[in-house]
């Protein structure tokens, strides 16, 4: 399998993390700020990832375009692969799935609130090899679909 930028774009309690875990947790490095607490760790991390050609993930909001360059930049540059998954998670089920997490992981409902308002979908103009939306069912389960 080639080496491949993977940018999750959704808001908290969208499922990003638990997606993750079904989908690449064998396969890509997970990058997140939630673990790593500081963007030079994160760049540490992505730059040992690039020269050892191994794949990651950018489990972060990423909600505008300018948020998401940064990776797709160093990637492009380095030849990898980029593929964008956009989750539309309704607002008021992220709130719900947030309200079910404890302590740190909680998140102000007030700042999911601004992190809906500030999500940009991603575009194959952006640099994206492909662009995938992500719905949670009722179930808990995801549907991808390709739409780039």
């Amino acid at each position: 399998m080639a080496t491949e930028a993977v940018i999750f774009v959704g808001i908290q309690g969208s499922g990003k993390s638990t997606f993750f875990k079904q989908q690449f947790f064998r396969t890509h490095v997970r990058m997140s700020l939630d673990m790593l607490s500081t963007r030079r760790r994160e760049q540490i991390l992505l730059d040992a990832c690039i020269r050892a050609g191994q794949s990651f993930a950018i489990d972060n909001t990423n909600p505008s375009a300018a948020a998401r360059a940064g990776y797709l930049t160093a990637a492009r540059k380095a030849g990898i692969r980029c593929v964008a998954y956009y989750f539309t998670t309704p607002l008021a089920e992220c709130l719900r799935r947030n309200a079910l997490r404890e302590g740190k992981e909680r998140i102000p409902a007030v700042a999911l609130h601004a992190a809906a308002k500030r999500i940009e979908p991603p575009a194959k103009a952006e640099g994206f090899d492909e662009i995938h939306t992500v719905e949670l069912t009722p179930e808990n389960r995801f549907v991808v679909k390709q739409i780039v």
